[in-house]
């Protein structure tokens, strides 16, 4: 399905310090809106609510939206698509394979609230689920880290070049 407008969703899906937040600065900023509920106040209630809404003024006024979240699953991705279609947009998830090792790395580094629990990088980690085109992708793009600072993303489903 090929948007009608030019936009594209772009899901980020993978465990915490996967690189998520990096590569949205490095490839996806500027070009489209970020909504990231790390960016929400901790005690914000109805986060998921909050996202839609945004996802949906983003699209409304034809801005592409990347939605930088772990994303492990349909359940947390099944509205984004919905809601991309709804608004004619293509949906591309970006997916980070796990690497737990090096998640917990990286969370070890982090200070404040940007740290989380490692509890909760094995908690995502049960529910985290390769995305498919069965799931309203358009496109799904492997990101892996280049060993350089930045990153190699590949397409591996999908009609659509990144």
């Amino acid at each position: 399905m090929q948007a009608d407008r030019g936009l594209d969703v772009a899901v980020l899906i993978g465990l915490q310090a996967a690189g998520k937040s990096t590569f949205y600065a490095q490839y996806l900023s500027g070009r489209y809106a970020l909504v990231s509920k790390d960016l929400f106040p901790r005690a914000a209630r109805n986060k998921q609510q909050r996202q839609m809404r945004l996802m949906e003024e983003s699209l409304a006024a034809g801005r592409p939206v990347a939605l930088d979240n772990t994303n492990p699953s349909p359940q947390e991705w099944g509205p984004l698509v919905g809601l991309a279609h709804a608004h004619d947009a293509t949906v591309t998830a970006y997916w980070f394979p796990p690497d737990v090792e090096g998640s917990l790395r990286r969370n070890a580094a982090r200070e404040g609230r940007d740290r989380v629990p490692d509890v909760g990088i094995f908690a995502t980690l049960k529910r985290l689920r390769k995305p498919a085109l069965s799931d309203g992708f358009d496109t799904v793009t492997e990101v892996r880290f280049d060993g350089h600072g930045g990153f190699e993303a590949r397409q591996i489903l999908g009609d659509r070049k990144t």
